[in-house]
């Protein structure tokens, strides 16, 4: 086995965001390509395999950037640093956070993370209609909040309107106390979160209160027409192919519409059809309309919710692949018979 060693220099004011609590991210990035990493002064020493060396130096100048740009360094920046590296892409996580979108109301940079996050951003800015379809924890939701949010702000549109199918996620809560609104708040809290997080919570309720930002349940869309405005809809993979057509017909002029799902997490009664799985078929040609497809290393929560998307991920094929072979083990039954 040959040895390699480098060295590279950091910053003194970078060295504690670099390394981590406890020298975590340093460790994952140790144990992700068998390197040996000493901080000696304001160097650090790699040793290893070479090309594992190499791959490793790149990663931490990527940290080393975004730490100068202000960000601290987590777990899914080292993870999504190395996974790119295998592909000779690290050099594109520091290009990620170039832009931002918005700050949230503690002052905080909303950015894409990953190079799926950026896609779906550019296609929000180029196009009337946008599907972010992926797992969970690939931020599509509160990246369209944050354009909603955004938009509104500078005036491009008079009023964010916010909706999803009010289903129950596998459990019968029956009847709720209050009247309707208190009735179909707890579907839509995850969209008050995200409003609460970006825009405050009293510029929100000032807002709501004048009719310039709406959070509903899907059924109230029936029968209007909206105008200059921005739409987010989430959870679409809950609506029915009627719902989701009528949703589509209700946009006008001067609008944009975001649709969010996750095909994976369909809450519909068994064998009903999703809208979200019919309108991906029936609209990837029509201009205008971009459809961004997230994969679980677009994931930028916790880094066992990657682990978690991706074991899933795998079961559900192997799956899919059991039922393909399995009408032709009994066709072949049938035929000796």
């Amino acid at each position: 086995m040959s040895s390699y060693s480098e060295s590279i220099s950091i910053p003194n004011e970078h060295i504690q965001n670099i390394f981590g609590q406890f020298d975590r991210n340093i460790k994952n990035i140790e144990k992700a390509y068998h390197v040996t990493i000493v901080l000696r002064g304001d160097s650090l020493k790699l040793a290893g395999e070479e090309d594992n060396v190499k791959m490793a130096v790149s990663v931490i100048n990527q940290m080393i950037n975004l730490s100068k740009n202000g960000n601290v360094i987590t777990d899914q920046n080292i993870n999504y640093a190395v996974s790119l590296s295998k592909t000779g892409d690290e050099k594109l996580v520091s290009e990620l956070d170039k832009d931002t979108v918005c700050h949230t109301i503690n002052g905080k940079p909303v950015k894409a993370k990953t190079l799926g996050q950026k896609k779906y951003l550019d296609a929000i800015d180029k196009n009337m209609i946008v599907f972010g379809v992926g797992p969970a924890g690939t931020g599509k939701t509160y990246l369209a909040m944050a354009k909603a949010i955004t938009a509104f702000k500078n005036n491009e549109v008079n009023r964010i309107i916010l909706t999803r199918p009010a289903i129950e996620a596998g459990e019968k809560l029956g009847f709720l106390p209050g009247d309707l609104q208190s009735k179909v708040d707890p579907y839509l809290r995850p969209l008050y979160d995200a409003l609460y997080e970006i825009m405050g919570a009293e510029s929100f309720l000032k807002n709501m209160e004048k009719g310039l930002i709406e959070v509903a349940p899907l059924a109230y869309m029936r029968g209007r027409t909206l105008d200059n405005a921005y739409i987010v809809l989430d959870e679409a993979q809950n609506t029915t192919p009627a719902q989701m057509k009528m949703f589509l017909t209700r946009i006008g002029f001067g609008s944009k519409a975001i649709i969010t799902g996750d095909l994976s997490q369909k809450d519909l009664p068994k064998d009903a059809q999703s809208g979200l799985e019919v309108a991906l078929k029936v609209l990837n040609k029509i201009d205008d309309i971009s459809i961004v497809h997230f994969s679980s290393d677009d994931v930028v929560r916790h880094p066992l919710v990657q682990k978690i998307v991706s074991a899933y991920e795998a079961y559900e094929e192997k799956v899919e692949r059991q039922k393909a072979r399995a009408p032709k083990k009994e066709q072949g039954a049938n035929k000796r018979k």
